[in-house]
């Protein structure tokens, strides 16, 4: 047979009393779930609170402590309770800042994170900084506001500066460059203007032993021109020759025309077989002496027609002369 009981809602609550009573009981039991899901959401929501004022204060122990110490030596003594009430209030005002912050900074940890990565940025030092920390190398920056210093610069009078431009030093090196070049050139030309003996010997296959005395800026065209004037009135076959026709031959080496008595005596030039910046007479030292035997002797050049060297070049002596080179080093004499 059917029961009388029945099933109301979904609380799942039995009674025989009818569908009033069975719906008000349904009601009941969802209010009082509602109750039981808000107080487990409270009691939830304390419990969290509560964990993260124990972090703070975890994080923040030392900090309380070392602010109580701060508090108890403060009001060590007799003390007024006014004062004690005023430490006590700016104590508690500390402790509530502090707290705000780390929980406003708990709720960020990204940028918590990012903060803790970030490092101040060290100091540029110049070279020349004396010294890093002193008093007198560092000053407040009120702009800054976070009371940072900054440090001074000061120039170390130590450190080599005569790299760096001067104008002053330059102007008076270049008046000192220009002074020793006006004294040098003065010196060069006072050279240049003293006389020189030079013994020569026309060679036309037998040798004629003369002396001219000339300035030592006279070039060897000039010096065979002279010559010339001289030999022509003893040599008459000398009266058709020009001085471009004549050779001047010293230490074996046909000398250029336009080479000067002076460039050889400043430049100490050697030949094949003597010295090219003396001209004093010495005898030949493979006729008298032993030819093994350097030494620094000068032989009288030759004054030579150009036609008789082209015709006897092959035959001593003409056979050892070559044309002179400024830019070859000879370092010993020679005698072939």
């Amino acid at each position: 047979m059917p029961s009388d009981i029945q099933r109301y809602g979904d609380a799942g609550v039995h009674t025989v009393e009818g569908n009033l009573a069975g719906s008000r009981a349904a009601r009941l039991t969802k209010q009082r779930e509602e109750q039981r899901k808000d107080y487990e959401s409270k009691k939830q929501e304390i419990t969290d609170t509560n964990f993260r004022a124990s972090r703070i204060e975890k994080s923040f122990e030392t900090h309380h402590d070392l602010e109580d110490a701060e508090f108890k030596r403060q009001t060590v003594g007799l003390v007024t309770a006014e004062e004690f009430r005023r430490k006590r209030e700016i104590l508690q005002s500390r402790r509530s800042d502090v707290l705000a912050s780390v929980g406003q900074s708990s709720t960020k940890p990204v940028e918590k994170k990012n903060a803790r990565k970030r490092k101040p940025k060290a100091s540029t030092l110049l070279s020349f900084s004396l010294e890093e920390d002193t008093d007198a190398d560092v000053l407040p920056t009120d702009a800054l506001g976070e009371g940072r210093k900054k440090r001074m610069m000061r120039k170390n009078p130590f450190v080599e500066t005569s790299f760096l431009p001067d104008k002053e030093r330059e102007l008076q090196e270049e008046l000192e460059r220009k002074k020793l070049q006006e004294e040098w050139e003065e010196d060069q030309n006072r050279i240049k203007n003293e006389n020189v003996t030079v013994t020569y010997s026309y060679w036309n296959g037998s040798g004629h032993r003369r002396e001219i005395t000339i300035p030592k800026k006279t070039t060897i065209a000039k010096y065979l021109e002279l010559v010339k004037q001289e030999l022509v009135q003893e040599f008459s076959e000398l009266r058709g020759i020009s001085p471009e026709n004549l050779l001047y031959v010293k230490e074996d080496l046909i000398i250029p025309h336009h080479f000067s008595f002076y460039d050889l005596i400043v430049t100490k030039a050697r030949g094949k077989s003597g010295p090219l910046f003396h001209f004093d007479v010495h005898e030949d030292v493979r006729l008298i002496n032993d030819a093994r035997i350097e030494k620094d002797e000068s032989h009288p050049g030759k004054v030579v027609e150009r036609h008789w060297y082209e015709k006897n070049k092959h035959i001593f002596p003409a056979s050892r002369w070559e044309m002179y080179d400024p830019m070859i080093k000879r370092e010993k004499y020679t005698i072939h």
